[in-house]
């Protein structure tokens, strides 16, 4: 993480594992084990967040709610903020159901990102977008998260109807897109249209391919400059 920020990333997503991660596909289900088998509990990721916040990009931790429920919403928020952490993306947390959650962010000051998608009708994305903080996560696509080949076509149009909700709503939020992102050619492309470009798989993949941290390092790096080159152009 550390290495992405030196790299040129403007914000930095840990995700904490879980035992069940259904939205995920098979590089972060992988990452997931791996860190599970390997001992990673909630400290070891409030540890994280100190560390690469302490770099000065905006840190915060993606998970599924049950890990957040179980440790205690508050207590979570709280230890989160002592952490220098800035917020929490969730998304499989519903508004209707994150009452507790806007309460502790609000207490502890911390962003709160939920998810719209492309099945989203205007309604949901105003209701989705009105507790946001931070910002909004677009989902590209319908399905896993995971590298794909191409940006789906209906992104362009989501990112512009939820940007319309906001812009009438006055919050200013800005909308960053994310699944499926993983060259810079496409972070290019999602560039052109959205505020901000969400990579999450393909820097998991660099590390889980790599013979050694360096070599996983160097991948790394190289993938952080290849998507920063891209997002300029496509800016």
């Amino acid at each position: 993480a550390k290495t992405m920020v030196d790299a040129g990333r403007d914000v930095i997503e840990i995700g904490l594992p879980y035992t069940d991660p259904l939205m995920d596909g098979p590089t972060v289900q992988d990452a997931v084990h791996r860190a599970l088998v390997g001992g990673i509990r909630v400290a070891d990721v409030f540890r994280t967040v100190e560390a690469v916040a302490a770099t000065g990009a905006p840190t915060l931790v993606m998970t599924y709610w049950n890990p957040v429920d179980r440790y205690g919403v508050d207590a979570f928020a709280r230890d989160l903020a002592s952490a220098g952490g800035a917020g929490l993306i969730t998304p499989d947390l519903t508004p209707e159901e994150g009452g507790a959650w806007l309460e502790a962010s609000d207490a502890h000051d911390l962003d709160r990102v939920f998810l719209v998608a492309l099945s989203s009708t205007d309604e949901r994305i105003e209701k989705i977008t009105g507790v946001c903080r931070g910002f909004v996560y677009a989902a590209s696509v319908m399905g896993v998260t995971g590298t794909r080949s191409a940006v789906d076509t209906g992104a362009p149009r989501l990112v512009e109807r939820t940007r319309a909700i906001i812009d009438k709503g006055g919050s200013g939020l800005p909308v960053g897109l994310g699944l499926g992102i993983s060259n810079g050619a496409q972070a290019a492309e999602v560039a052109g249209f959205a505020d901000g470009v969400i990579v999450g798989s393909a820097f998991i993949r660099r590390m889980l391919d790599a013979p050694d941290l360096a070599s996983g390092l160097a991948g790394v790096r190289a993938l952080a400059e290849e998507m920063a080159e891209g997002i300029r152009a496509g800016r």
